[in-house]
């Protein structure tokens, strides 16, 4: 959901470092991130060391939802107070081409804290595609690959992130390809994906969707709210729009001889202002929550993928005012004071 980039930064647009929260087994549930603050005048966004002591609070609590945060500021103000928290998300433009500046990168960005902090993911590129930057993203991604495994870092997975837009057909699921012009391109970091072990992330939003269309589709099937299919694909039954969408990628993948790369939601959320009725606190409580898949250890999975769990960050953690109107800013869960917009925890 983040604005295209306005210029071409040599192999990427915009990189982004993502860290873990550890949570008890079984929580694998809720993340948020956080970006510039929603904030009126005289009030101040939380400073690192107690923007991380609000994210410990909230792992502590009777229903954890907080296991792991992206971030999209480069600071080494905002990493190093993670060494005890585990957490964040950065965007870092690597500045040339050459495999040189994918080194200095891990060097500047990821040795002095991987020991540290859990760092899981590195993606290269959000909502890129279709664009001028698409064809490089690649390069991008075998280049700090090698310069990871050649620093002795394992266990971080460096993918890119993708939209909607990125499909030529998402109705019904199965019928979900790639366009054309980024058969290629997604062909071959799908390759990489596979080689690696590493997800495929994609923004998914039901919102945007909905508000378009409200005639055709129903709130109930884009909040989680329908016991019923609403739609039938085959052998497959949809629910809810969200893993339909997922279920879009799914399908894609599986047309590029891609199956086993496994799609994680880099975003997903739902606002509470701006385009009533549709936004509403009502309507992005009952969205996460159905996100959380509240209930024990059971975890979000699609009907095309029932074997896969689905993870998900949920955008966002805090309210925004550098986003293009009201819609955009209320998409936080929280104020900047770090009160609640609403209750996310799971009913007791």
């Amino acid at each position: 959901m983040d604005s295209k980039p306005t210029g071409l930064v040599a192999v990427i647009s915009m990189l982004f470092l993502f860290i873990q929260i550890i949570c008890p087994a079984g929580n694998e549930r809720c993340r948020g991130h956080h970006r510039s603050l929603l904030r009126p005048q005289r009030q101040q966004p939380p400073i690192p060391g107690r923007y991380n002591s609000f994210i410990q609070e909230q792992q502590h609590r009777r229903h954890p939802y907080v296991r792991a945060l992206r971030r999209y500021a480069r600071s080494s103000s905002r990493l190093r107070p993670l060494r005890r928290v585990r957490s964040t998300k950065r965007r870092d433009p690597i500045p040339s081409p050459r495999p040189a500046a994918a080194t200095n990168f891990v060097a500047t960005w990821i040795l002095p804290y991987k020991n540290d902090v859990a760092i899981k993911w590195i993606t290269i590129g959000n909502e890129v595609f279709p664009g001028d930057i698409a064809p490089f993203v690649a390069a991008a991604i075998k280049n700090v690959n090698t310069a990871l495994t050649n620093s002795g870092v394992s266990g971080i997975a460096v993918t890119t992130v993708v939209a909607m837009s990125a499909l030529e057909n998402s109705y019904p699921p199965s019928a979900a390809s790639f366009l054309p012009d980024l058969t290629e391109i997604m062909t071959e970091i799908s390759s990489i994906l596979s080689q690696t072990n590493s997800p495929l992330m994609a923004n998914i939003y039901p919102y945007f969707a909905y508000a378009s269309d409200p005639k055709d589709i129903s709130l109930d099937y884009a909040v989680f709210k329908s016991n019923t299919p609403v739609v039938i694909d085959g052998d497959l039954k949809y629910s809810n729009m969200f893993v339909a969408m997922v279920d879009g990628f799914n399908a894609a993948l599986e047309k590029i001889n891609a199956r086993n790369v496994v799609v994680t939601v880099a975003e997903s959320g739902w606002p509470t202002e701006g385009n009533p009725p549709y936004t509403s606190v009502d309507n992005a409580r009952a969205y996460n929550l159905g996100l959380l898949t509240c209930g024990g250890a059971t975890r979000m999975r699609t009907p095309r993928r029932p074997e896969t769990a689905v993870d998900v960050f949920l955008f966002e953690m805090f309210r925004e005012n550098q986003k293009q109107g009201p819609v955009e800013e209320s998409f936080g869960m929280f104020s900047p004071d770090m009160t609640p917009v609403y209750t996310l925890f799971c009913p007791a």
